[in-house]
């Protein structure tokens, strides 16, 4: 029987999809949630947010900008769950998408993660990488169920 379910979120609306999949499989099995946020240590070096586009003008280390961001599309989610009575507990961390979803299903003993998917070809998930991808080929311990968008 399954009692926890991670579900790895990045904002984007696949992600959302999951999420709500997520929610609607934790009530019918009266399961918990950990909604799990990673911001990936490339994106603090390869991607400049124009003040112009912020909320705030960014005079903080864009992290700080990045965790208010995932603090927000989390608390969504957990305001969802809340709606529907299902338990749940946010997490957000910090480093390699795959490795943090990995290690936070172990530590939380998830018996599942359900997460969203581009739809990216094997090829193109290769050469560009694939959170998903990864995810399913690095842990052959734990179910993962992909939602498509």
């Amino acid at each position: 029987m399954i009692s926890k379910i991670l579900v790895p979120v990045d904002g984007s609306e696949t992600a959302k999809k999951a999420a709500m999949y997520a929610i609607d499989l934790a009530k019918k099995l009266k399961a918990s949630l950990i909604i799990l946020s990673v911001i990936e240590n490339r994106s603090l070096i390869s991607k400049k947010i124009p003040s112009s586009k912020s909320e705030k003008r960014i005079i903080e280390p864009i992290s700080y900008y990045l965790k208010d961001v995932a603090e927000q599309y989390t608390g969504d989610i957990k305001k969802l769950c809340d709606e529907k009575n299902v338990a749940s507990k946010i997490s957000i961390k910090m480093g390699n998408p795959v490795a943090e979803i990995i290690k936070e299903a172990r530590k939380s003993e998830a018996e599942l993660i359900v997460m969203g998917s581009r739809g990216r070809s094997a090829l193109s998930a290769t050469v560009l990488g694939s959170v998903s991808y990864g995810v399913i080929h690095n842990d052959k311990k734990i179910h993962v169920l992909i939602i498509r968008n």
